[in-house]
């Protein structure tokens, strides 16, 4: 988006609309294909904008002390909103339910509140990111960008602690990586780290 440097926050967003209009347009029928995401610039090497749909999960390690930059969109709850993601896909003519399974799902079927895609069940969910600024200084160690694979596995702290002694941010990904996989994470695992 060209207002990105200057209106970073109205710029994510028309970018995850057109990217959630761009996957919408190419699903076959009503293909069930659909995506969370979590997204980091940086600018003038302070500002760090995040946003996010869906579980994936944006966490800064600032003085080895994990902080969670991102909301994880689950259809259970709502975190700092007026109604809940539950409300939310209710008003939009959805339901939640937890049958099959444990896990809340979006008509049963979605386990996130908010995803790319997914066009059988566009109609009950937004792409609409949540968006965060956070100032990133001399305090500042890393950032784990991360799919909810890790999450399932790895509190925020536990990842950061388990990656603090690692210079080489590819290799500190590969480590949280292979952690997730030894803790039996069954969920899909993408991770990238930035090194301060």
């Amino acid at each position: 988006q060209p207002d990105i440097w200057t209106e970073p926050e109205n710029a994510i967003r028309k970018a995850y609309r057109l990217m959630d209009t761009n996957i919408l347009e190419q699903a076959i029928d009503l293909g069930k294909g659909g995506s969370t995401a979590v997204t980091a610039i940086l600018i003038n090497c302070q500002k760090l904008v995040i946003a996010n749909v869906g579980d994936s999960r944006a966490v800064i390690s600032k003085n080895d002390v994990a902080k969670q930059l991102s909301v994880d969109h689950e259809p259970c709850h709502g975190f700092n909103k007026p109604a809940s993601e539950r409300e939310s896909i209710e008003n939009r003519g959805g339901f939640v339910s937890n049958f099959p399974g444990d896990v809340a799902r979006v008509d049963g079927q979605l386990a996130v509140a908010r995803a790319f895609g997914d066009k059988s069940l566009k109609k009950h969910l937004t792409s609409e990111p949540d968006v965060s600024i956070e100032t990133i200084d001399e305090d500042t160690d890393l950032i784990i960008l991360a799919s909810d694979g890790l999450w399932k596995v790895m509190s925020n702290q536990e990842a950061v602690d388990a990656i603090k002694g690692i210079k080489d941010a590819r290799s500190a990904a590969k480590h949280l990586t292979e952690e997730a996989v030894k803790r039996n994470s069954k969920d899909d695992i993408s991770i990238i780290v930035v090194k301060f």
